[in-house]
């Protein structure tokens, strides 16, 4: 399993965590990744509503030239983006997995604040030991 990265985007579109697990990715500035992830759920609301077939829950993939981002919406609005070589089979189950540590670790957590930065070491332990290091 590689995972390149993982992104959780709150419903309003703000970037709320965010993680690299592979060296050599380009090093952005957190105002760029707050850029991405806003630009990233615009296009999945667009895209929701574009569908031929009736509602959509919208982009569930995204490919490019050499990896793609699978994401989960959640019934909340929160949304999990994980970023993959096209190779990876298993990145449905993976978010699947980071949803269920999200929801033990931060959402549990009284101290958390829904919609902000998720500062939760507990989230932090278990998702590199689903993940790696990074």
């Amino acid at each position: 399993m590689v995972v390149f990265g993982l992104w959780v985007i709150n419903k309003a579109g703000g970037l709320v965590y965010q993680r690299n697990f592979t060296d050599g990715l380009a090093q952005l500035t957190s105002n760029e990744y707050l850029v991405l992830a806003g630009t990233l759920h615009g296009i999945h609301a667009i895209t929701s509503r574009l569908s031929p077939a009736g509602p959509s829950s919208g982009a569930q993939v995204i490919e490019g030239e050499s990896f793609k981002l699978t994401i989960l919406l959640t019934l909340t609005g929160t949304k999990f983006v994980l970023s993959t070589p096209l190779t990876e089979a298993a990145a449905e189950s993976i978010l699947q997995r980071v949803y269920e540590i999200y929801s033990d670790t931060v959402m549990k957590n009284p101290f958390h604040t829904p919609e902000m930065p998720i500062r939760s070491d507990g989230f932090d332990s278990r998702i590199v030991a689903l993940l790696g290091s990074g």
